[in-house]
């Protein structure tokens, strides 16, 4: 597999997200988390937005961050002097091409899409820019004009195409056999950009990346509009550890960029979200408790020390006696299968009770009594 690069869109598409708004130091201190664990491009916002917009953008630029930073436009020459205006190189142009955009948003034709994307991208190119033209909805586009958008992007000048699954209904065969047609008829970069309407975002990213797409697009913690976009932290650790590829980027940063994001937008975690959900690494069924005392990786796919984090095994309904069996021996304390055994009767029953699992205490309190033990 090529060289992947990874062009983040928390600060534009995950800020989107209804109810989400950074300040500006917010903004700045996630480009600087991003740039930090080594991510290569960064779209830090929209510079048509108004001074505010721009003076993060500024901010950003100052920082002199290692990561490419881009910003994104609308295929509108006014937009495109914005974004000069703010001292950005790199730049993204959008305009729709499915017909139920061109219709029913901007009441135009495709015959207009071609000439006005031509116009933006020779606009663009007059300013020397690095230039990502995206083709939004392309999922719903009439396939033949799909085509005719990206000959069209590369003949006048476009250095990627930016494939859009805006309203997230591609699945990942799918998305592999679009992009996989694209490469074979245009020579072009391409960035595969997904939504997560119908939870499947990162598959159809890493669908498309498979197809021979070189740049993807993803947000910390998957946040965007509706469902949210394909999560930087999935995607990379499923390169990292499913595809084998070599990313230099440091993935023990994952969880305290997540976090950060995740308290500056709003939206908490949820528990079993992957890579940085509380219960990624929890263990409470008796069976996969059992497997991870003799060996770990029988229940995990990778070491959670890998992205800082340990395991743990819990007791629940579904426990197990080698669990309470290892918890005691911890504390030096070796008991027979009878006593196991009435631990582990109680354990289920209050579990059950109290709706949570029981905590290192209330194991060793229910040890107390089972055998008498005064300490």
């Amino acid at each position: 597999m090529k060289k992947i690069i990874i062009n983040d869109t928390t600060l534009r598409d995950g800020e989107q997200a209804a109810g989400v708004a950074f300040t500006i130091n917010e903004k700045v201190k996630i480009a600087a988390l991003l740039n930090n664990i080594g991510i290569q491009e960064i779209e830090a916002g929209i510079p048509a937005m108004g001074e505010i917009e721009k003076k993060v953008i500024r901010k950003i630029l100052d920082k002199n961050l290692k990561a490419r930073i881009t910003g994104w436009n609308r295929a509108v020459l006014k937009d495109i002097d914005e974004s000069v205006e703010c001292g950005l190189t790199s730049i993204s142009i959008s305009l729709p091409v499915s017909d139920i955009h061109i219709n029913y948003k901007l009441n135009k034709t495709r015959k207009w899409i071609i000439e006005r994307i031509k116009k933006a991208i020779g606009y663009a190119k007059r300013h020397k820019l690095y230039l990502i033209v995206s083709a939004e909805d392309a999922s719903r586009a009439n396939f033949d004009f799909l085509i005719e958008y990206v000959e069209t992007i590369k003949k006048e000048g476009a250095d990627r195409f930016r494939f859009c699954d805006t309203v997230g209904i591609l699945e990942p065969f799918k998305i592999f056999s679009i992009i996989k047609c694209i490469r074979q008829a245009v020579n072009i970069d391409i960035e595969v950009h997904t939504h997560n309407d119908f939870g499947l975002a990162t598959a159809n990213a890493l669908a498309g990346i498979s197809a021979g797409a070189r740049f993807v697009s993803t947000t910390v913690t998957g946040l965007g509009e509706r469902a949210g976009n394909a999560a930087l932290e999935e995607i990379i650790m499923a390169l990292k550890y499913i595809y084998a590829v070599k990313l230099k980027v440091n993935i023990k940063k994952l969880p305290q960029l997540s976090k950060f994001v995740s308290k500056v937008s709003g939206r908490e975690i949820p528990r079993g979200k992957p890579i940085i959900g509380k219960s990624c690494f929890l263990h409470e069924s008796g069976i996969h408790q059992d497997g991870i005392i003799k060996k770990q990786v029988t229940y995990e796919p990778f070491e959670p020390s890998a992205i800082g984090k340990r395991n743990q095994l819990v007791f629940g309904k579904h426990s197990g006696k080698a669990a309470i069996r290892y918890f005691l021996e911890k504390k030096n304390i070796k008991v027979g299968s009878d006593i196991t055994g009435k631990i582990l009767e109680e354990v289920r029953y209050k579990s059950t009770a109290l709706k949570r699992c029981l905590s290192d205490r209330e194991i060793y309190s229910l040890y107390k009594k089972f055998t008498g033990c005064p300490n």
